[in-house]
Order: C-alpha cells, then sequence, then structure tokens
C-alpha cells in the first residue's frame, strides 16, 4: 500500500480478531514509530506495549469504559517523555515539544499499522492518573495515546469531512 493510499483508507478500528501478532510485526511497528521526527533528535516518547488481560481491562476503564480496549490483542501506550525534552529545551520541550514528538510517533504507528493490514484507534481520552498509576510511569512521563492494535474484525465506513475550503487560512486569518 502506498502513502497515499494508506492516509485515504486508514480508519478508527474497534473490532479485533483474538489472533495475536508476532513479536516481529511489533518490533517493526515500533521501529517504525521511532522513525517518526522529534524537536532536536531527542525522541522524547516512549511506548509502553501491553498484551497482559488485566492491565488492558484496567486501561478500558481508564478509558472512560472504551471495552474495545481489553479485546485488541495488543495495546500500545505512547507517552511524552517531559525529562528528555526538557533537558534539552527546558519548559517549552517539557511541556510542548515532548507531546509533539509523540503525536508524531502516534501517527507513524497508525498508518504503518494499516499498511501492514492491520487496525488501530487512536484513544485520546482517559484519566491521565489512572493509566500513570496502571502503567507506574514515572513523574516525567506522560501518556498521550492509548493505541489497541491487532487484525481487523470489522472496517468501519468513513466518516465525513469538513470541506478543506472551509479550514484553510492564506496569510492570515
Amino acid at each position: 500500500m502506498d502513502l497515499i493510499e494508506a492516509l485515504k483508507t486508514r480508519r478508527s478500528i474497534r473490532k479485533f480478531q483474538p489472533e495475536q501478532l508476532s513479536d516481529e510485526l511489533l518490533w517493526n511497528i515500533l521501529d517504525l514509530a521511532n522513525a517518526a521526527p522529534s524537536a532536536g533528535n531527542l525522541q522524547a516518547r516512549d511506548f509502553i506495549v501491553v498484551r497482559d488481560g488485566n492491565i488492558k481491562e484496567r486501561l478500558s476503564i481508564a478509558a472512560y469504559n472504551q471495552s474495545f480496549i481489553r479485546e485488541a490483542p495488543v495495546v500500545i501506550v505512547v507517552c511524552a517523555n517531559q525529562g528528555r525534552s526538557g533537558s534539552g529545551y527546558g519548559k517549552r520541550g517539557e511541556n510542548f515539544y515532548s507531546i509533539q514528538d509523540a503525536d508524531a510517533a502516534v501517527m507513524h504507528i497508525l498508518l504503518s499499522a494499516h499498511a501492514l493490514r492491520l487496525g488501530t484507534c487512536w484513544v485520546g481520552a482517559f484519566d491521565d492518573d489512572e493509566v500513570s498509576s496502571i502503567l507506574k510511569l514515572p513523574n516525567y512521563i506522560r501518556p498521550i495515546a492509548i493505541i489497541p492494535l491487532g487484525y481487523t474484525s470489522k472496517i468501519p465506513e468513513p466518516t465525513s469531512r469538513i470541506r478543506i475550503d472551509k479550514l484553510v487560512h492564506f496569510d492570515t486569518w
């Protein structure tokens, strides 16, 4: 699948087959995630791979009872490493660049998984403190996205989009 096709056909998947992913496939996706751009090449993002059913259950509850999280064979929690970015860029790195770094990695996960015929969903609605507690994150690590990952069992129809001419501004607002 080429990039344009991936961009046009990727969907948020909330129905997964129970089949497990191979370690090789998972590491490939994580390597591609780490190829995302980052401020100062500090790569201020970390990845928590969750396969344990109990932890997935707890994450789904922390994500306001989004049950599809526990049903995915694998969940990747992408975290901003505020300490790593802060060491290079101070408060702006800590509070902004680290989040951008993590978000870029999230998009790489979503697109690479789709290109490999896997489904994902970017989950951003969750209790940060609860997720941090469940995953035993240090205080300089902030969870940014929970990404259920697996073989798709149902692909939803495309969602509507706001027309691009309503979103683009030239030179000023």
